[in-house]
């Protein structure tokens, strides 16, 4: 009893001084002082968009860019980082970190969208406002369960904020349902997106976006008449742009790889990326964390304070020299994407051929590196990564129509392509099947080191067949599982609901 008598009293205790315990502290943030005012919801979707750059989880910093251009017949890497050689060679498994580090981004980025959409409603925003930043938040949400779909398959559906600790754990659910959810997200995103922003938005989602978004995921589902329907909201095939929309091909390839003209007219969504912030590229979340990628310090030689990781495959170069253009040239799209021993070639100031060639390739990577310089020696790159451009819109446009039997429509899409990269008209009259393997050959070398080569091989059925037929090292290890990762081992022991994906 006198045990029951204390515990009454401390209770009484507690209960009396409710109303000064249950004081917000004004000095530190909480979800009770949060979420109210306009600059509270854009730095939480600041926050979902930054986790894309981050160098260790982001999908287009330095390890995403490795591990989405690493497994295509176009690249490989070599065996510096146990994780990246696993990737690129086809010997990963459910603990291989990278991929494992691409997941917890993802759903890092969802979790903080989720924030944003869940506490709108009840902000004393204007309804205009409310709509926009809602659509913002889905578009983010609806990337990230794009990518990973197309990397990991049926994974789980995240739309709600938990609010217990078992509400945490979460089953997967079909890849369909996954990309129904991409898709839904994408129409509200595109229904509530503006068509631009002044200076201060620059970057942002836009409409533009958002529909570009939704037209590739109709393409990954193969639902080939809405992505028709979606792609001529952008992309008319006499070149001509729709209003409001004004997107068209920069007049010179290589102009959408510079850092002075990022945010261009071919461009309908990348990542900004600037040497601002700390010093510290590689020590995550803090301070100290550079806004800046260490990707193109990553694959420059050594002779010019590079790590060299990742290289191009012959098979590349190969493709790049099937045609010439109408004056005898090679593609100038070849030029800007590699580096080779031509007459007069330079890399960093220096002739070509003063640089080591560890692995005998033909090539290296130019695109996107800072080769006009002397050197990639501050680590940091400020070139935004492209992550969808209006000649994708364009081919896939192209793509949508071959696949129903309509390829004579195809020509001018295509033509613009060529016209860019000053190659011949395509000649009249091409099967379904001719068009469609000069869409596949235009993707390879039009999109080379941008990450879209592998998930283009694979939404076509043709990755075993690519792969067998390149001389990519680790290709002999390739088998159909590894059109997925398998989900990470930490997240099926931590999750009580998860199973792994067959066949791993």
């Amino acid at each position: 009893m006198k045990r029951y008598t204390i515990v009454l009293l401390t209770l009484l205790a507690v209960s009396a001084c409710t109303d000064e315990l249950n004081q917000v502290n004004p000095n530190s943030l909480t979800t009770v002082n949060f979420w109210k005012t306009q600059a509270d919801f854009e730095s939480g979707l600041a926050a979902s968009y930054k986790v894309w750059k981050d160098v260790n989880n982001g999908y287009w910093a330095v390890r995403g860019i490795e591990l989405t251009n690493g497994r295509g017949d176009d690249s490989f890497i070599r065996n510096d980082v146990k994780d990246l050689y696993q990737l690129s060679t086809f010997t990963n498994n459910a603990t291989t970190g990278t991929p494992a580090s691409m997941f917890t981004g993802a759903y890092n980025a969802i979790f903080r969208a989720n924030q944003v959409i869940e506490n709108l409603p009840a902000s004393e925003l204007s309804a205009d406002l409310k709509t926009r930043l809602t659509a913002e938040a889905k578009f983010l949400r609806a990337v990230n369960h794009f990518n990973l779909a197309t990397n990991f398959g049926s994974v789980p559906i995240i739309t709600a904020v938990p609010k217990t600790a078992s509400d945490a754990f979460i089953a997967k659910s079909p890849e369909a349902d996954v990309w129904a959810q991409v898709i839904t997200d994408l129409k509200d995103a595109a229904a509530g997106l503006p068509v631009s922003y002044d200076a201060s938005g620059v970057g942002r989602a836009t409409k533009g976006s958002a529909l570009g978004y939704l037209g590739k995921a109709y393409v990954y589902t193969k639902n080939w008449p809405e992505a028709e329907n979606t792609f001529k909201l952008l992309a008319q095939p006499n070149g001509q742009p729709q209003s409001p929309f004004t997107y068209d091909l920069l007049t010179n390839y290589e102009d959408n790889f510079l850092a002075g003209m990022d945010n261009n007219k071919e461009s309908l969504f990348e990542i900004q990326i600037q040497n601002v912030g700390g010093t510290a590229p590689w020590n995550g979340e803090n301070a100290n964390e550079s806004q800046g990628v260490t990707t193109a310090q990553e694959f420059a030689p050594t002779e010019v304070a590079g790590w060299f990781e990742m290289f191009p495959t012959d098979k590349i170069f190969n493709e790049f020299e099937k045609e010439k253009t109408t004056d005898n040239d090679f593609d100038p799209r070849m030029y800007a994407s590699l580096v080779w021993d031509y007459p007069g070639a330079t890399y960093y100031n220096l002739p070509y051929t003063s640089f080591s060639n560890p692995f005998n390739s033909k090539a290296r990577i130019r695109k996107y590196q800072n080769w006009r310089n002397n050197n990639e020696g501050i680590w940091i790159s400020e070139i935004n990564e492209k992550v969808l451009r209006y000649a994708d819109v364009l081919l896939m446009y192209a793509e949508t129509l071959t696949m129903q039997g309509r390829q004579a429509e195809a020509y001018p899409l295509m033509n613009r392509i060529r016209e860019r990269a000053h190659l011949a008209d395509l000649t009249v009259g091409m099967s379904a099947d001719a068009m469609m393997a000069e869409i596949r050959h235009q993707r390879m070398i039009e999109f080379y080191r941008e990450g879209l080569r592998f998930y283009d091989l694979k939404r076509w059925g043709l990755v075993q067949q690519e792969i067998t037929n390149s001389d990519k090292v680790g290709r002999e290890f390739y088998e159909d599982k590894f059109q997925y990762f398998p989900i990470p081992q930490n997240e099926i022991n931590t999750n009580i609901k998860m199973v792994q994906n067959d066949p791993w």
